[in-house]
């Protein structure tokens, strides 16, 4: 009786804190597009995280890598990311996002700082695999345009 009891409780502890997270993401297309847009922000930052630590020396220049981190950033850049912005998927209308509403309310800028990434990306393609001192060279933009969006459209922690 008491296992019972103990599983009856652990599954109704479960069953609240999955309609917590349901509710944050009410619309199951909304919650799609944040986990994949979350995803796609996660290889922006691996691939963005290795050029860096090259750039600042805290990972061996290695020029393949530096190719093939700026390659998958163009890539990634390169792809139409709308369907992962879905009206109604800002952090003040749904928990576990960090999307602030600026973006819907300003497409012309969020379609410009998409642009800038993809330019500073295909710059870095065009001088990360060279040496050293051009991937540096390379970085400032490209951390900027990456930057841009965040300070503009993204909340703090």
């Amino acid at each position: 009786m008491k296992k019972l009891t103990l599983a009856a409780a652990a599954l109704a502890a479960l069953g609240i804190a999955g309609a917590a997270i349901g509710a944050s993401h009410a619309d199951p297309a909304v919650g799609a597009a944040i986990k994949a847009r979350k995803a796609t922000m996660q290889l922006y930052a691996f691939n963005l995280g290795q050029l860096g630590a090259m750039a600042k020396g805290d990972m061996e220049y290695n020029a393949a890598a530096a190719q093939a981190a700026a390659d998958n950033l163009v890539a990634i850049s390169g792809t139409n990311q709308m369907a992962l912005w879905p009206e109604g998927s800002d952090n003040a209308s749904v928990e576990g996002t960090r999307a602030l509403p600026a973006i819907w309310e300003d497409m012309e800028g969020i379609t410009k700082s998409a642009a800038a990434l993809q330019t500073a990306s295909a710059d870095m393609a065009a001088v990360a695999g060279t040496d050293l001192a051009s991937l540096q060279g390379a970085m400032g933009p490209l951390g900027g345009a990456c930057g841009a969006c965040h300070k503009a459209y993204r909340a703090a922690d």
